[in-house]
């Protein structure tokens, strides 16, 4: 089996989470519609090749579909009756992203649709990709699993939300992003395998 090549294994995953990652940086209670409004500019910008060739991505699709929900509420719904969405934003963009990476387990998981990308056409049905996949899907789902939980102790928690929203969870993202590049390799030399992934 040839190597494939680590170019790009990151990159493509790293954007489609990189609205996601603005709206947590950028959302707060006074704040969160602007971070929608971004998240969805940035949603649709980053994934706008994908767009165009007609072969947009389950992630792409979730960040733009969510955030434009988002948007319309801000400018159409009185603020009154958004307070619950303002206290929760976080911990629902977080939990919407949990459900998405890890209900994709059940049918394609969506790190494999980054992973075709740099991956001979020939490798996609082996029983390898798809279970370096199916692991890299379940870390990240975890990853926002965790992230969504936190957020929600940090509603409820005082003098704890730097920690619970910032600290922990940009520690979390990035262990999965190096467990991301080294996994496949790791796996193949576990099993005596040439790399066939992400």
């Amino acid at each position: 089996m040839a190597r494939t090549e680590p170019a790009g294994r990151t990159g493509g995953i790293f954007f489609a989470f990189a609205p996601w990652i603005i709206f947590d940086v950028v959302a707060s209670p006074s704040t969160w519609k602007y971070a929608a409004l971004a998240a969805l500019l940035a949603s649709v910008v980053l994934n706008l090749d994908d767009i165009r060739r007609g072969r947009p991505k389950i992630l792409e699709v979730t960040g733009i579909v969510f955030f434009a929900v988002l948007s319309v509420l801000a400018l159409a719904v009185d603020r009154h009756d958004l307070i619950w969405l303002e206290t929760y934003a976080q911990v629902l963009a977080n939990g919407v992203i949990a459900v998405v990476a890890l209900g994709s387990l059940a049918f394609d998981p969506f790190t494999a649709q980054y992973a075709r990308e740099s991956t001979p056409r020939e490798y996609w049905d082996s029983p390898a990709f798809r279970h370096i996949n199916l692991v890299l899907t379940a870390v990240w789902g975890g990853v926002f699993v965790v992230t969504a939980v936190l957020g929600l102790v940090a509603v409820h928690t005082e003098g704890s939300s730097d920690w619970l929203n910032w600290v922990i969870p940009v520690a979390l993202l990035v262990l999965a992003v190096r467990f991301t590049e080294r996994y496949p390799d790791q796996y193949a030399a576990r099993h005596g395998r040439e790399r066939a992934a992400v």
